[in-house]
């Protein structure tokens, strides 16, 4: 019984998550480079259940450059090759773009991260293969299969109060019954508050004017 529970949870899928996989690779709007070289930060508090996340954690994202297209054609390729797993094995590949760090952790690379314009601002979207902790390696856990770690900014240009994300700290992508391309969740997502966009990654005003 106490494994059947643990397999649902395992299994948890979310409509939000499913939103994000969708277009974490796609070409919806052009995306830019960094072009002054300079990196961006982006803190946030991270807000999970009672069960995943005792308390608030901060989040700090770091991002030297954004991701080229010839990249995003990469990963598309590496997934219709090898699933998810062919994803992970990609990223880990890839030259860091940048860093995402927790608190009390030391953190780790970036492989992937796209900047989409909107028409409210930016939208944000990263991900990089996970660190499996030894003892998830040691005992074999089901967890190990969750190999990804991805989110999102949303970002306001206009009031900053507006600005939301949501961070996936261990999932894995796959391909649902309706042939869509969906994460599937350890847990459930962090939510990103109080995001502070310290350097305006990714605006005109980051980047020294048009790109």
């Amino acid at each position: 019984m106490t494994n059947s529970m643990n397999t649902k949870s395992a299994a948890r899928k979310l409509g939000y998550g499913g939103v994000l996989a969708v277009t974490l690779l796609a070409a919806l709007a052009p995306a830019f480079s960094q072009s002054n070289g300079k990196p961006a930060i982006i803190d946030a508090t991270a807000m999970g259940t009672s069960t995943q996340l005792g308390a608030n954690v901060s989040i700090k994202v770091t991002i030297n450059r954004f991701s080229t297209e010839e990249e995003r054609q990469q990963l598309i390729a590496a997934f219709k090759k090898g699933q998810s797993q062919g994803l992970v094995d990609a990223l880990s590949k890839m030259q860091p773009v940048g860093r995402i760090a927790i608190t009390g952790t030391l953190g780790y690379d970036l492989a992937y991260v796209r900047l989409i314009r909107t028409p409210t601002g930016r939208t944000i979207r990263f991900a990089t293969n996970r660190l499996i902790r030894f003892g998830e390696a040691y005992t074999n856990s089901q967890s190990m299969a969750y190999n990804l770690t991805a989110g999102e900014f949303e970002l306001n240009n206009a009031d900053k109060d507006k600005s939301s994300g949501v961070l996936f700290p261990a999932c894995q992508l796959i391909i649902n019954k309706k042939g869509e391309l969906q994460f599937e969740l350890r847990k459930n997502p962090w939510k990103l508050v109080n995001i502070i966009d310290w350097d305006k990654a990714g605006s005109e005003a980051q980047s020294g004017g048009g790109q």
